[in-house]
């Protein structure tokens, strides 16, 4: 499945990538990727049925925890290396031909 990779896929993902190994949950990732909880949670499925995560419920006792079970999220190792082509490759987009530089904001001198 292609991965459509807006600039909140590229968030998630990015938080995903700065701990490979580190298996995340959903506040979490709302916090960290400074996304509403109705952006991230399509966005996690999404990932999750093209094989870029996996997720799986936290193994506690709702009850004894005082909390519900939270899903944890982790990349894959396809999903790693996935994200970091499709992240290199906006990246790449954004840079203006000749200058090496993500394109920014014109700014009018007064």
């Amino acid at each position: 499945m292609q991965v459509r990779i807006t600039v909140p896929v590229a968030r998630v993902l990015r938080v995903f990538l700065d701990d490979i190994g580190e298996q995340r949950y959903g506040f979490e990732l709302m916090r960290e990727a400074g996304l509403a909880s109705g952006t991230l949670y399509p966005i996690l499925a999404r990932l999750e049925q093209a094989g870029w995560l996996t997720g799986e419920m936290e193994p506690i006792d709702p009850e004894e925890a005082g909390r519900p079970a939270r899903r944890f999220y982790r990349l894959t190792a396809e999903g790693a290396r996935s994200a970091h082509f499709a992240l290199a490759e906006l990246d790449a987009q954004l840079r203006r031909p000749g200058t090496g530089g993500l394109i920014r904001p014109r700014r009018d001198h007064a």
